[in-house]
């Protein structure tokens, strides 16, 4: 090849590569990390909390807050978010949000309508975290300031995904599967909640931030069950565990038992494997449900031999049952809203389509008399690094001086 046609191409690949063409200046544009959505008289209340540069970059810390907030309203989504030109200074970029809020009054309307937004919209990405504000606006809640996380829509994003991860009482819901799960046959969403503990007035103040004991707090408060697209009540943090042990949703959590003669035992759920069948009896569907864990034990704060085979058994039936307790009072209440969020109807669309396509119109009414069969195994994998517990040593020290 030539050095004429080289340089040539080096020419050409140049135009390829000018990728810039529609870059925006952090010095133009207001950073988004949430967004909250009330019901408003005229449509949409929009709330924005965006980040305050100054404040997050380097290592100085003034008495500013790292993030400012910003609120319009609109007859539409889009004419809201447009209209929050006139208040903040700058123009808004939602592509690193990181939560999306709804007040529970909205929640409970209806949020159907504000979806297609979030999908058509180009510069929006779908792996933000949506939620609920329970008992108060989803501007309120964005507004308040937390300790240690200088970022609140962080601090939400973390909380959420550590409670999943580790405890099992929460569900993170991005937008793919809100839409899937509102949009689908046999299934209904879910949300988790967060509410507003304290002064919601001395919350967005800096001063919250700076305490270490943070008056007005923001705390993670159990999962929103919907039905179409409306909010109707919810789930207590135990009955969110028995949710995502059905939805197989489970990475690690704890499982409290009885232990001897008036103690407890802990369980450190290592794994779990959940499996749905869909079954026609006697002329009415059924669902069964196979949960299969392993789990060490974390905790024994009771007088036991972990060594011998019976006491292990007994902790087994014991865990069993405590699991199969939640899953019952997950799908009780789930039973008095009318609403299959854990896709049962699904399970039953798959396993017997033509008899589905029959009832699928009575579905609610078929799913709140549904009969449920749940089993469950539990494996004690490891007792830990010691083979007795202190407590039992603590006792028998005691006895002997009682006897003494």
């Amino acid at each position: 090849m030539s050095y004429a046609i080289k340089c040539l191409s080096f020419v050409l690949y140049c135009c390829f590569l000018t990728g810039c063409w529609s870059a925006n200046e952090l010095t133009d544009i207001s950073l988004a990390t949430s967004l909250a959505i009330d019901k408003d008289e005229q449509g949409y209340m929009v709330t924005i909390q965006v980040l305050n540069p100054n404040e997050i970059a380097g290592d100085k810390i003034s008495n500013r807050a790292t993030v400012s907030s910003y609120s319009a309203v609109g007859e539409t989504m889009f004419e809201a978010v447009r209209k929050l030109t006139e208040t903040s200074p700058r123009k808004v970029n939602l592509s690193h949000l990181q939560l999306i809020v709804y007040g529970e009054e909205l929640a409970r309307d209806g949020i159907g309508k504000t979806l297609d937004l979030l999908l058509r919209d180009h510069e929006l990405r779908t792996d933000f975290n949506i939620i609920v504000a329970k008992g108060t606006r989803g501007k309120e809640l964005i507004s308040i300031l937390t300790p240690l996380e200088r970022i609140p829509a962080t601090k939400i994003k973390t909380s959420l995904e550590s409670s999943q991860n580790f405890l099992a009482s929460t569900k993170v819901v991005q937008l793919s599967e809100l839409v899937e799960s509102i949009s689908a046959e046999g299934k209904e969403a879910v949300l988790n909640s967060v509410y507003v503990e304290g002064d919601t007035n001395f919350g967005p103040k800096i001063e919250n931030a700076e305490s270490g004991t943070a008056p007005t707090k923001l705390l993670l408060d159990g999962i929103g069950v919907f039905s179409d697209d409306k909010l109707q009540g919810w789930l207590s943090t135990n009955e969110g565990k028995g949710y995502n042990f059905i939805t197989d949703n489970i990475t690690s959590t704890s499982i409290q038992t009885n232990c001897g003669e008036s103690g407890k035992l802990a369980l450190e759920v290592t794994s779990s494997k959940t499996k749905l069948k869909g079954m026609w009896k006697d002329g009415t569907p059924q669902i069964g449900i196979t949960i299969n864990l392993e789990a060490n034990i974390a905790d024994a704060e009771c007088v036991i031999d972990l060594t011998k085979e019976e006491n292990i058994l007994a902790l087994r039936e014991g865990a069993d049952k405590s699991i199969k307790a939640l899953v019952e009072t997950s799908i009780l209440t789930a039973k008095e809203y009318e609403s299959d969020i854990f896709g049962f109807g699904e399970v039953m669309k798959r396993s017997h389509p033509k008899i589905w396509d029959k009832i699928k119109g009575d579905w609610p009414s078929h799913f709140s008399n549904l009969t449920v069969d749940i089993e469950v195994s539990t494996e004690i994998k490891n007792a830990g690094i010691i083979a007795q517990p202190i407590y039992d040593a603590v006792q028998r020290k005691k006895q002997q001086k009682e006897g003494n």
